[in-house]
């Protein structure tokens, strides 16, 4: 889930960028500090926004720079468990698909794919349900449920585990296309989706 976060911070304003803007400079040192970071508390943050530099700073003895306390926003991706997303499969490999949500590429295993036995075809980059002849490639819109986060200490890149093996999960035209079943076959979708457990 993507929000907007409210921080605080302090900059240091080197004496050669005196006379600059003192937001634009707040901008750049914060875009430094905080662009592409993985947080525990925060998530990945995607982007520096509305930043107010108090026009006010402290000297220390020893530098000549000034310090100056400042307000600004980031939007930050936070996956939690359980949220259902949707993503652009990017990349196939023997052992799964990597979907990307948000800023970040999430690991569909190919356990977690379907309800089939899986074959992968590296010559073409596609994995296949045995019974099913139901296809998954780079490209593919899928509906997933995070499973497992974990964010790791800062600095880290993060790791994110997504399953498609519970009702109406899956590649977008899979999903469509058991809707159209069941609605031929008099069968509600919500009444199919209930009647698994959310933990299959």
């Amino acid at each position: 889930m993507f929000k907007l976060v409210t921080l605080e911070d302090a900059i240091r304003i080197p004496p050669e960028r005196f006379g600059e803007d003192i937001d634009n400079v707040g901008y750049e040192q914060l875009k430094m500090k905080y662009d592409g970071m993985v947080d525990e508390e925060l998530g990945y943050v995607v982007a520096v926004t509305e930043i107010r530099v108090n026009p006010f700073g402290k000297i220390i003895p020893g530098d000549g720079a000034t310090f100056h306390k400042v307000q600004f926003s980031l939007l930050t991706f936070f996956p939690k468990i359980q949220e259902v997303i949707e993503g652009e499969v990017v990349e196939i490999a023997e052992f799964g698909a990597f979907i990307r949500i948000g800023p970040v590429d999430a690991l569909l295993h190919v356990s977690q794919l379907m309800d089939d036995y899986i074959s992968y075809d590296e010559r073409q980059g596609v994995l296949m349900g045995k019974e099913t002849k139901r296809k998954l490639q780079s490209g593919d819109h899928v509906r997933v449920r995070i499973t497992a986060v974990s964010l790791g200490r800062s600095g880290g890149s993060g790791k994110i585990g997504v399953t498609a093996r519970q009702p109406f999960l899956g590649k977008i035209e899979w999903i469509q296309k058991d809707i159209e079943k069941m609605a031929a076959d008099g069968e509600s979708p919500v009444d199919a989706a209930e009647a698994k457990p959310a933990g299959e």
